[in-house]
């Protein structure tokens, strides 16, 4: 495993350094409105900003850096990619800036790779170019992460198909000019073979957003997850994405990626939360001395920094395996869940121990912590609560255990393992002309060990 940084790369990121911290992070604090500013679509002066910044970012060669080369991409790789993309894990305006926002990435991927023609020319171009938004609607109200719980319908209609229903949390649509959509177009059939992906566009007629949703601190009926309809909105046959029934092989081409690139954000985030403690460790005073002096707050920092480590780590491994194309495999599911569950655990964790080190501070408005802790709890909801992803672990991980049949007794029971270790060392013994005797050894006293393996009664 390689995760080296060349000198040439490490210029790039030292550069990123600079430009997110004093071009990009700035937008956050004057068009933070409702949270959604990097997408507002509406807002030509802030749209002319960003395309002042995002050329920057061209220029430097950093532009939709997930991308491989022939999507306009320079093929990074993903290791290098958790790089890119802690860097300006920092801002909300950091992945619009340089071209990785989501659901934008995983859209991509999807048109990418089963997209026609026609499709990529319409939507993917616009999107990698940056003047077009789009969504992704799978959830539902009633199916959190159970994909296979679909209620939103196709019907087929002549050369059209037909949609009906709701989706939930659709993140973007109210800035978006298309969305793919995974709809039920067989309700009968087996779970994972009824869906089919299609492209909406919102403009069509009857779509409906039914109400603007967002995080606690969004006002009322704003924000940028909103809950959408489609009132029998019609689509061509040549909106749709991949086979009819393969809509959950379409949508797991995206998801890990996704689930990937938060992760690598996530780090950034939890680095600058750590700056931010230490900062106000060493500067305030309690008693005459700082507080970085009181041992609780040394152990809220030092907990913080090494599961940061160990976190960063286990992203940087993840994607090590997605650069061996390892990831849609069960070794690669497995670490895709692991960091999608640390990734919301060491948000949570990490955010409540800054807002607790900072006070009065902390819970006031002056400070962005009511938003990172939503966004921090949003990790552990979105793309799979995580109570899902650590089952997946636990399914995957014992997939690679076979039970014990000869015995009730675990197999590390010590006077079993005597019997099984002085059969593995007499050889050596042996050559040097050895026993156990003279070694002093504590062998078992009473074999055979036959007569401890009492088999399982059966039920």
């Amino acid at each position: 495993m390689d995760f080296t940084v060349e000198p040439e790369f490490q210029k790039k990121l030292d550069w990123m350094k600079d430009f997110v911290e004093n071009k990009v992070r700035p937008l956050e604090f004057i068009y933070d409105y409702d949270k959604d500013a990097a997408y507002d679509i509406k807002n030509k002066p802030l749209r002319k900003i960003i395309k002042r910044l995002q050329q920057e970012v061209k220029e430097q060669g950093l532009w939709a850096a997930h991308l491989p080369p022939h999507l306009g991409g320079k093929g990074f790789g993903a290791v290098k990619l958790t790089y890119i993309n802690e860097m300006f894990g920092t801002s909300a305006f950091g992945p619009v800036i340089f071209g990785c926002q989501g659901p934008d990435t995983g859209n991509m991927e999807i048109l990418a790779m089963f997209g026609t023609e026609e499709q990529k020319a319409r939507y993917l171009q616009p999107v990698l170019d940056g003047d077009m938004f789009s969504t992704f609607a799978m959830t539902e109200p009633q199916g959190g992460s159970d994909p296979t719980n679909l209620r939103c319908v196709a019907r087929r209609d002549g050369d059209d198909w037909v949609i009906t229903g709701d989706k939930w949390f659709a993140s973007n649509a109210n800035h978006a000019e298309f969305m793919i959509v995974m709809t039920a177009t067989d309700p009968d059939a087996p779970p994972h073979s009824r869906a089919t992906m299609f492209i909406v566009p919102t403009d069509a007629p009857g779509f409906e957003i039914v109400r603007n949703i967002g995080f606690w601190t969004d006002s009322p009926n704003s924000g940028g997850h909103p809950w959408i309809r489609f009132n029998d909105v019609r689509v061509p046959d040549s909106a749709r994405l991949g086979p009819v029934g393969e809509g959950f092989k379409v949508a797991q081409s995206r998801l890990g990626g996704g689930r990937l690139h938060h992760a690598q954000r996530t780090i950034g985030l939890v680095k600058h939360l750590i700056d931010m403690m230490a900062e106000r460790a060493v500067s305030r005073f309690s008693g005459g001395k700082p507080i970085a002096e009181k041992q609780a707050v040394q152990t809220m920092i030092a907990e913080s920094y090494i599961e940061y480590m160990q976190f960063r780590l286990l992203v940087l491994y993840t994607a090590w395996m997605f650069d061996q194309q390892e990831e849609h495999g069960a070794q690669g599911r497995k670490m895709i869940s692991a960091i999608k569950a640390a990734m919301a655990k060491i948000a949570q964790d990490v955010t409540v121990r800054a807002v607790h080190l900072h006070g009065s501070h902390g819970l006031s408005n002056i400070m962005h912590f009511g938003e990172l802790m939503a966004v921090a709890l949003h990790e552990g909801a979105a793309d799979g609560v995580t109570e899902l992803h650590l089952a997946n672990v636990s399914k995957l991980l014992l997939r690679e255990y076979t039970p014990r049949l000869d015995s009730n007794l675990p197999s590390e029971t010590t006077f079993i393992k005597k019997v099984w270790a002085e059969k593995q060392l007499k050889p050596i013994l042996d050559e040097l002309g050895l026993t156990f005797e003279e070694g002093h050894a504590d062998t078992e006293k009473n074999p055979p060990v036959e007569k401890y393996n009492l088999k399982p009664v059966s039920l």
